[in-house]
């Protein structure tokens, strides 16, 4: 064992988790590796495109066709663009195998920090209607935590990262630490106004969103209030948005004790079977293609739901030829994903003397609203409604002259709102990722084969949600209604989740409550595989607050001397 190659703890991946990990494991004292498979990028410098404004690109932001052939995937992203492509991986160069009857989109960001360069920042708690829903309804696992486990967790970390919102009262959406939210323009303020007094159940909010609205002083380290530039997807200079890059990152290099090693592709766990414990990782260079073992005590798999399941696939050994830690069989199933592509807009008559400022990166919410207090739809679970309203651009198509065009060039068109649903998916064992033997990356590994589609249950909550979507805007008096229906693909919501999953029997589990796998207790996989039911809104707060809580527990095991 190579002791230049050793340390307290390896944290596989640098992005949502693996930077709170990375945080936590430092700042309790643990001389911890963190590998990064991409390039490193430096908060602020490495955003090269942030400050470019639209036309000093060649195409504004739009990519050649050339370009974009290289990103079939990615590219279908709604924030994919010129100024985001260096953050989006080549998919030529990063393929995965999926079924041609069956498609999945699976968008990554292959960097220090990952995909928190480019989530939507949406941060929402998890409630007990969501920890309690598989056992109440009989589908999937029961979840080994409820709500009271992580409340203290979710504390913590809204007040490190930062979240604005407000503090509604609505039990099965749980207020957090806020700041002050993006406030509603005047349109979203009749709007709600309309849906609040015709619907007793249903409330229109500000989004709750990783956002740095208010600042004081000495808060927040290095980083600064929100500008409402809108361009948070070329990297924030100014860190108002959560990100690994400039928040949990920089907070556990400041410890002293976090080494970071990018171009650092884990190839798998080294397991001792005598001890029944991992040592280390074996890593492949990205560029030499040089093979690198490292040790430690404890290892954190942090590199997204896919790429962490894949690594203990192939991590295989004698005592578990399915893959490490997998007596119970679970491991690659159960893959979840929320399902959207559902919208509906209408344009608001008048109020054309009403106006607002900037472009704030932030929308409305309408929490869910289906199913709650009793089983009264033909679906199980439910979903939430998510929008904004906004002025129409100036209509540079209209006919006239001279003055009189000139002046109607300076208005800005009607009020248009645009109402989006997204829904919760339920386990299926048939919705999996696996090791894809016949075919080979560059780097002579076996790619991802993943195999995944949605069932009766989404396509009945889809029928209910076109209706919700297009009656809501109906309530509040819009007109020239029109509802969009997209396909319904696994994967484009960006929330693969559930592959690695916790439970409380470890033969129809993975991770124990803690997210530490029942077979072998020194690895603790804490991204979104750990995920027993995917409720219906964002899941990246509580795959932060399950991390912190879990490196809490590893660390107070380590100091036991249990590994």
């Amino acid at each position: 064992m190579n002791k230049n190659h050793t340390y307290d703890a390896i944290v596989v991946g640098s992005g949502m988790t693996g930077g709170w990990a990375a945080k936590e494991l430092t700042e309790k004292g643990l001389e911890t590796l963190v590998l990064e498979r991409g390039r490193d990028v430096k908060h602020i410098e490495d955003y090269t495109t942030t400050f470019k404004a639209p036309w000093d690109f060649k195409y504004r932001q739009f990519i050649s066709r050339e370009e974009k052939e290289q990103y079939p995937i990615q590219s279908k992203k709604y924030n994919f663009g010129a100024g985001s492509k260096p953050f989006f991986v080549n998919d030529k160069e990063h393929p995965y195998s999926q079924p041609t009857d069956k498609p999945y989109r699976w968008f990554r960001g292959y960097q220090t920090g990952g995909r928190s360069l480019l989530w939507a920042r949406g941060s929402y708690r998890f409630g007990d209607l969501d920890f309690e829903a598989n056992l109440k309804d009989g589908v999937g696992i029961d979840w080994p935590i409820r709500y009271k486990d992580l409340a203290p967790w979710y504390d913590y970390v809204e007040k490190f990262i930062g979240v604005c919102g407000s503090i509604e009262n609505i039990p099965h959406f749980p207020d957090g630490q806020f700041l002050p939210p993006f406030d509603l323009n005047y349109a979203e303020k009749l709007i709600k106004q309309r849906i609040e007094s015709h619907y007793k159940d249903r409330k229109l909010i500000p989004n709750r969103a990783a956002h740095l609205t208010q600042v004081e002083p000495g808060q927040f380290k290095g980083r600064s209030q929100c500008q409402s530039r809108n361009m948070c997807h070329t990297g924030c200079p100014y860190g108002a948005y959560f990100s690994s890059n400039s928040s949990t990152l920089p907070a556990a290099y400041d410890t002293g004790k976090l080494t970071l090693k990018p171009h650092a592709i884990v190839v798998s766990i080294i397991y001792d079977e005598k001890q029944n414990k991992a040592i280390g990782v074996r890593v492949i260079d990205e560029k030499t293609h040089e093979t690198t073992e490292y040790f430690a005590r404890v290892i954190f798999l942090c590199a997204s739901a896919l790429a962490s399941t894949g690594i203990l696939l192939n991590s295989k050994t004698s005592r578990f030829p399915n893959g490490l830690g997998n007596s119970s069989g679970v491991l690659g199933h159960y893959l979840m994903d929320h399902h959207k592509s559902i919208s509906a807009h209408g344009i608001l008559e008048g109020y054309k003397d009403k106006i607002y400022n900037g472009y704030r990166p932030a929308s409305v919410a309408i929490p869910r609203f289906r199913n709650v207090k009793r089983q009264e739809m033909d679906f199980l679970r439910g979903y939430a409604i998510w929008g904004g309203a906004m002025r129409e651009g100036i209509d540079s198509s209209k006919p006239g002259i001279g003055h009189e065009l000139k002046q109607s060039l300076t208005i800005p068109g009607p009020w248009k709102m645009k109402l989006s649903a997204y829904g919760e998916s339920l386990p299926n064992y048939n919705n999996k990722v696996e090791l894809d033997n016949e075919h080979n990356d560059q780097w002579g590994l076996p790619l991802l084969k993943i195999t995944a589609e949605y069932g009766d249950n989404e396509l009945k909550m889809r029928t209910d949600m076109k209706d919700q979507v297009r009656e809501l805007l109906e309530v509040a008096g819009l007109k020239n209604i029109e509802v969009k229906e997209g396909p319904a693909i696994p994967g484009d919501a960006v929330h693969e989740m559930g592959t690695a999953r916790m439970g409380r029997d470890p033969k129809t589990s993975f991770l124990n409550a803690y997210n530490q796998c029942h077979d072998i207790s020194n690895i603790f996989v804490t991204d979104g595989s750990c995920m027993s039911s995917s409720g219906y809104m964002s899941p990246s707060l509580t795959y932060m607050a399950l991390t912190a809580r879990a490196c809490d527990y590893a660390v107070k095991q380590m100091e036991k001397g249990a590994f």
